[in-house]
């Protein structure tokens, strides 16, 4: 997913972001880290609906892409909005909720995109790395909110976010297979990660 990115600097650096660029910035860079995380959640429900196993190897590509876009969404806010100024940093974080939900969402990612590797599948167990990868869930709610708290008037978009995720959270558990798993396990649409095809 460059080439959104190389489009938001360019526009950047032509001034064709507004009167608010900073503000245009930390808003596309959210939306796109919600769109990616969708999409990797979307893959297990797609296989299982279609078949289509090369699906599985888009998997860790979403995911990852979409943990560094929360990055660049995190940096956009340190670098730009608040230029390194880590007192102020901390303040905003203890003060305003979304901005603190924000930052879980985004913490929650960080052991997920550290695990994303085969490596890791085997170091951790299937298992355990099942039950750390459940934490995508989380970091998605936890990233709705801080859209949906960050916008205060206009909702419609956060809460369709919002609403795509619970869709994806009922086909996980609709289409979830029955019965107990045999190894090696399928990872569980991980944000972030899924094992080496």
């Amino acid at each position: 997913m460059i080439v959104p990115a190389i489009v938001l600097v360019a526009q950047l650096l032509l001034d064709q972001l507004g009167a608010e660029p900073i503000e245009a910035l930390q808003h596309a860079s959210g939306e796109w880290t919600l769109r990616l995380l969708a999409a990797s959640l979307a893959v297990t429900p797609l296989m299982r609906l279609t078949g289509w196993g090369w699906l599985v190897a888009q998997r860790r590509f979403l995911g990852l892409a979409a943990f560094f876009w929360a990055l660049g969404h995190l940096s956009v806010y340190i670098v730009l909005d608040q230029f390194f100024d880590w007192p102020e940093i901390v303040k905003d974080i203890l003060k305003h909720l979304y901005i603190t939900v924000g930052m879980l969402a985004f913490v929650l990612m960080i052991p997920l995109a550290l695990t994303s590797s085969k490596w890791s599948i085997k170091r951790l167990g299937g298992k355990r790395w099942n039950q750390l990868h459940r934490l995508v869930y989380v970091s998605a709610i936890a990233g709705c909110v801080h859209f949906l708290w960050a916008v205060k008037k206009d909702l419609a978009e956060p809460m369709l976010y919002a609403a795509v995720f619970v869709v994806l959270f009922a086909l996980r558990f609709i289409l979830r297979k029955p019965g107990p798993r045999s190894p090696p396990p399928m990872p569980p649409d991980a944000s972030v990660t899924l094992p080496a095809a």
